[in-house]
């Protein structure tokens, strides 16, 4: 049985995890918004081949007023939001001891910032209408560390703390919020990794593999569907059994 197509807004949707995420939704029959700074290959793909069903809006999320221009836009193309996925961030490499101001407000602007800023304003819709559906990508380096990622550590782990307060406050609404803890995946962020390091943690990891785009963009379409409405509040951790 088919359903409605819904409207999505994933955060740093242009490439990597975020364009697999877009595509999933896209290929489901949704509506899908997107945002990063600049365009890309991907971006402008999609807006050739779903001009009525994909909008991209440059934007930087550490800026509420960008922030909110984005989402004006979504509602003014379609009048609501049905599903948040707080996608985009960034990574520094470096111990803490060395880490710039600019490194510092780099990372926590965009990841949790920005994060706070765009789930502000959508939630404050999702309220209006009584319903919707929110995840947050973290990251297991939020729940065990890694060496060099403090920083980056630091606002995944907020983000865990962050899906469990709004599921508590959204919950009355009709509103789920949950969140995703990817391992290792193979996609840009894990391009900082030499092939010995990525060789190590494929052998520590039980399914015997990096992680792909679509592992997590299932279970994206999964925590969203509409049928879930009594799962709330929890984190889900996505990497093959490393942490296990």
């Amino acid at each position: 049985m088919s359903r409605e197509p819904r409207v999505v807004v994933v955060t740093g949707g242009s490439r990597g995890l975020g364009a697999g995420i877009v595509q999933a939704y896209l290929a489901a029959g949704d509506l899908v918004a997107t945002c990063s700074r600049s365009s890309t290959p991907e971006v402008e793909a999609w807006a050739a081949e779903h001009p009525d069903r994909f909008l991209f809006k440059p934007a930087d999320l550490s800026s509420s007023d960008d922030a909110q221009a984005f989402v004006d836009a979504v509602v003014e193309r379609w009048g609501r939001v049905d599903v948040l996925i707080n996608n985009a961030g960034v990574a520094r490499d470096g111990i803490l001891a060395m880490s710039s101001d600019d490194d510092i407000d780099v990372v926590v602007d965009l990841n949790l910032k920005g994060t706070l800023y765009v789930s502000r304003i959508v939630s404050r819709r999702m309220l209006a209408k009584r319903s919707g559906s929110i995840v947050n990508i973290s990251s297991i380096v939020g729940r065990s560390g890694y060496r060099g990622l403090g920083v980056y550590s630091a606002t995944k782990a907020a983000l865990d703390g962050l899906t469990r307060s709004m599921a508590r406050e959204l919950g009355s609404r009709g509103i789920t919020v949950n969140g995703i803890a990817p391992g290792y995946l193979r996609t840009e962020m894990s391009h900082g990794l030499d092939e010995a390091q990525l060789g190590q943690i494929v052998r520590r990891t039980p399914a015997g593999r990096l992680g792909e785009p679509d592992d997590i963009a299932r279970a994206c379409l999964f925590l969203t569907d509409p049928s879930n409405s009594y799962l709330t509040g929890q984190v889900i951790v996505i990497d093959g059994g490393l942490t296990s």
